[in-house]
């Protein structure tokens, strides 16, 4: 039922990310068996030191023998984690310049399209064709500009004082005189405090 349609899902994971996981896993192992041999590491020093209190002096050498065996295959350990730390590293910067250079890849495809709709020649064209739509425009504006005589400049001046005296709709002034405004005084009322003050003196 899952392919229902017949198309296969593509799985974004690609063989670097799986031999990445791979090399992730082998170091996290290699890192809990370092952890296990210290652990026991530290036992077997204790266990030494017992025995030489005891009295047990050879079987504490061989169990310091075996100690130092073991503390040998951690070095060797350690190097080897070193070592998957920096192959890890390397595949995933590889991974990021191979997304570059599909990026720099797809770039360049486009840019060569691009060259390939507009060559040199036509760039030259289109701006030479630009150059002299300019240089035409600038000579109509010249003409225009400078087409009117004296004539036609006082012509447009005395039009323009026309129509400005046309928009202007000026109320008529009164002939008769304007009535004289006589000014009459109006009784102020007084309030209580004044008329109280008024009243005392």
């Amino acid at each position: 039922m899952g392919n229902l349609f017949g198309r296969k899902k593509q799985s974004r994971v690609t063989e670097q990310d799986k031999a990445i996981l791979q090399l992730k896993q082998q170091r996290d192992k290699l890192k809990q068996y370092q952890k296990r041999v210290m652990q026991q590491l530290e036992r077997e020093r204790e266990v030494a030191r017992r025995l030489l209190r005891d009295g047990r002096k050879e079987r504490a050498k061989l169990l310091l023998k075996k100690k130092r065996y073991q503390e040998q295959l951690l070095y060797k350990t350690e190097n080897q984690i070193t070592s998957l730390e920096t192959m890890v590293q390397s595949l995933e910067f590889t991974q990021i310049e191979m997304k570059v250079m599909e990026g720099l890849k797809i770039g360049n495809e486009c840019l060569n399209k691009m060259h390939q709709v507009m060559s040199i020649e036509e760039v030259e064209r289109i701006l030479d064709e630009t150059q002299e739509a300019v240089e035409y425009q600038r000579q109509i504006d010249e003409l225009l500009a400078g087409s009117f005589t004296q004539e036609d400049e006082d012509a447009i001046l005395e039009e323009l004082n026309t129509i400005t005296q046309e928009q202007i709709e000026l109320p008529e002034v009164p002939s008769e005189p304007l009535p004289d405004k006589k000014t009459e005084k109006v009784p102020v009322k007084a309030t209580p405090r004044q008329a109280e003050l008024v009243a005392t003196s």
